[in-house]
């Protein structure tokens, strides 16, 4: 599955508007500035508060948690987004997707249950990087830099399963009890997936219905290099928060 593949990103950083380019992108500062505070995957208070109160089997309460934490969960969007940028045939978008999906349901499932005691900043500083490198990627610099590309389906992959690694750290933190672990743990990924099947129909609906964002290259030049800067900006925060917790 993970041989020669046709998803190749279209290169866009040697168009000759590259300085409009760099106009829009200074309008996306701001606004990626302000996105980048917000930190994707935090557990809120009331969550938390309402999952001390309850035991057992709880299949709703856990779904709409993981359908919530990814809608909300910005890196994980950023990613997606990244990916299914160029990617215009259903076929493929269902393909990345479905791989994405794999990746991060085994190590959400195999994270929590088998308690796995790693760094979420390190975790959440990898995902971070994964929304640089598909940014990256989009804008064709792998090509021009390495005159090649990794197979799009195992890039995928892998970072899913870190995405998923970053789930089951965040999930640890919740009240989560051993009566009812494994069909709560199951309730909270089937969310998560709903959630993406939610965030990704609307970015392809707008990637769909306003074209510019794929066909104007200057446009295509800042959203993708927004996606770098946001994914610095992820990325250098978690270590930044490692580095003050060590």
């Amino acid at each position: 599955i993970f041989g020669t593949t046709n998803l190749e990103a279209t290169p866009v950083i040697n168009d000759s508007g590259f300085n409009r380019g760099i106009i829009q992108l200074l309008v996306f500062l701001a606004l990626g500035a302000l996105a980048a505070s917000v930190y994707g995957h935090n557990v809120s208070k009331e969550d938390i508060a309402a999952l001390r109160v309850l035991s057992g089997v709880q299949v709703i309460h856990y779904m709409w948690l993981g359908a919530k934490h990814m809608v909300t969960g910005y890196d994980h969007l950023l990613f997606l987004l990244g990916v299914i940028y160029y990617i215009k045939q259903f076929n493929d978008v269902f393909v990345l997707v479905s791989l994405f999906a794999l990746g991060h349901s085994v190590t959400l499932i195999l994270g929590v249950t088998l308690s796995w005691a790693v760094s979420p900043y390190l975790v959440d500083a990898i995902i971070g990087f994964s929304v640089l490198y598909k940014g990256f990627d989009n804008l064709g610099a792998l090509d021009t830099f390495f005159n090649e590309r990794p197979d799009e389906r195992l890039v995928v992959t892998v970072f899913g399963l870190f995405h998923g690694l970053g789930l089951a750290t965040k999930l640890q933190t919740l009240v989560v009890r051993d009566d009812g672990l494994i069909a709560n743990l199951l309730a909270f990924n089937l969310g998560v997936e709903l959630g993406q099947v939610v965030a990704l129909f609307c970015a392809l609906l707008i990637l769909t219905l306003l074209p510019v964002f794929r066909n104007h290259r200057q446009t295509a030049i800042a959203v993708n290099a927004v996606l770098v800067m946001l994914g610095c900006m992820l990325m250098f925060y978690q270590l930044r928060l490692y580095y003050l917790a060590a």
